[in-house]
């Protein structure tokens, strides 16, 4: 795993949505990792009908597609790390943010608060 994708770029991709093709170096990263916590995200979203996306499906997909590494981090790790992000009070992006400090891996996103503050964030995508 060489990056960890935010749920933006998680959905764009496996929704093929144009928008992906204004990154496209971001095949150079491929295995992409995701954090189960995206697969939350997802379903909050779909939840307050902001997404139309099926579960347990979507996750199933990500699990079986070969782009994807599905990377569990132990929740003791991911709440110790994210207990000091007070930068955000999106417990989604404070978690993904947790996520890659736990794994010390750069996150792809366009979140201008976590490009800001997060010390670990794709090369193309810094500030």
């Amino acid at each position: 795993m060489n990056v960890l994708l935010d749920t933006h770029f998680l959905l764009w991709i496996v929704l093929d949505v144009p928008r992906i093709d204004e990154f496209p170096w971001l095949e150079r990263y491929r295995p992409w990792g995701v954090s189960p916590v995206s697969l939350l995200e997802v379903q909050f979203l779909a939840e307050v009908g902001r997404l139309e996306v099926r579960q347990p499906e979507f996750a199933g997909a990500i699990a079986r597609d070969p782009r994807f590494i599905l990377d569990e981090v132990g929740l003791v790790s991911l709440i110790e790390k994210a207990l000091p992000l007070a930068w955000t009070r999106d417990p989604f992006d404070r978690l993904l943010a947790a996520h890659s400090e736990a794994r010390r891996v750069p996150i792809c996103t366009l979140d201008r608060r976590m490009r800001e503050a997060h010390r670990l964030i794709v090369d193309e995508l810094i500030v």
